[in-house]
């Protein structure tokens, strides 16, 4: 070391107390002790967890019934296009059977009317007239 202001031995001395005080530093340790909570306040956080318990209840319920709603309106989709197939089948198999009518009556020597053609039958209540003068005469007064 270099001399200056003086003697060696005093410098060396004070630099020694410097290491020595760094050597020891003391430290605090603050210490916090949490005390409890008061009864009401623990009270309005029970009663705050109920009211959030049953308010999420009654959402997932109404879910719930929204998701039911829904599964039963598809499965009436499905229900519906089911029954529109079967009702396209049945059209189509009333159409086939009107021309196997019209078949038939030409080969069992029916012949279609035409629109100048008109039949009158009239209503009667009596179904006992054994001598047919009034289907007779029906059908001869309206031609």
């Amino acid at each position: 070391m270099a001399y200056t202001r003086g003697n060696l031995a005093v410098k060396e001395k004070a630099s020694q107390e410097r290491v020595t005080q760094q050597r020891y530093k003391e430290t605090t340790k603050v210490v916090t002790r949490r005390t409890g909570l008061p009864g009401r306040e623990k009270f309005l956080y029970l009663i705050t967890l109920v009211a959030v318990i049953v308010v999420g209840g009654a959402l997932m319920s109404r879910y719930a019934q929204i998701y039911d709603l829904n599964k039963q309106a598809q499965s009436t989709i499905t229900e519906v296009g089911k029954y529109e197939k079967i009702i396209a089948d049945l059209q189509v198999e009333r159409e086939k059977l009107n021309n196997l009518v019209i078949e038939n009556a030409r080969e069992l020597g029916y012949v279609e009317s035409s629109d100048k053609d008109v039949i009158f039958v009239p209503r009667s209540t009596s179904t006992t007239n054994t001598t047919g003068t009034e289907a007779s005469s029906g059908t001869a007064s309206s031609k």
